[in-house]
């Protein structure tokens, strides 16, 4: 929400994270999104195949190391090692790192809903995934249901609390 305001990361990058997340989670359902959304802001066709294969051949070099922390973020199941955090926040400042943290984090959290719906769906199309079972896919997907309004709550409460509390970089609970 914040960089809509201060706009200091563009949606092209910002969908270039996204990608470069659903490519190691592989997400079906997001990868279709993200590639529908990265097409109606201009990035062509080659470039969004690149980044869903995990190649760099369009990477920018000024976003090269961003797309690296997000693929290491969802690599991490969103525990990134404090170290590779600081790399970014001295490559990009405080606030960017915080929006390329952001955007990794929102897509995880998209995947999660996204993995199990897109099992969902091919098990109804007669692919189930491999391993999966209807009700480890629903279950997630109830769970994720309830669980939602409390992680809103959490994450507005981390929100207000981060304007009045010193930045301390990145910590679990933001990760």
């Amino acid at each position: 929400m914040g960089n809509r305001r201060s706009k200091l990361i563009d949606q092209q990058f910002q969908e270039r994270i996204m990608l470069a997340v659903t490519e190691v989670n592989g997400c079906a359902v997001c990868s279709y999104a993200h590639t529908k959304m990265a097409l109606k802001q201009g990035m062509s066709r080659e470039e969004i195949v690149s980044l869903l294969s995990g190649e760099d051949a369009f990477v920018k070099k000024e976003e090269a190391k961003a797309i690296l922390f997000a693929q290491h973020f969802a690599e991490s199941r969103g525990y990134p090692d404090q170290e590779t955090f600081e790399i970014i926040r001295k490559e990009y400042g405080a606030q960017k790192a915080r929006i390329i943290l952001s955007a990794a984090q929102v897509i995880i959290v998209g995947n999660m809903y996204g993995l199990p719906f897109s099992a969902l769906l091919s098990r109804k199309n007669g692919k189930p995934y491999e391993d999966s079972t209807i009700g480890f896919e629903l279950g997630l997907l109830i769970t994720g249901v309830l669980v939602a309004p409390v992680a809103f709550i959490h994450s507005s409460l981390l929100w207000i609390l981060s304007n009045f509390l010193p930045d301390k970089g990145i910590s679990e609970s933001e990760a």
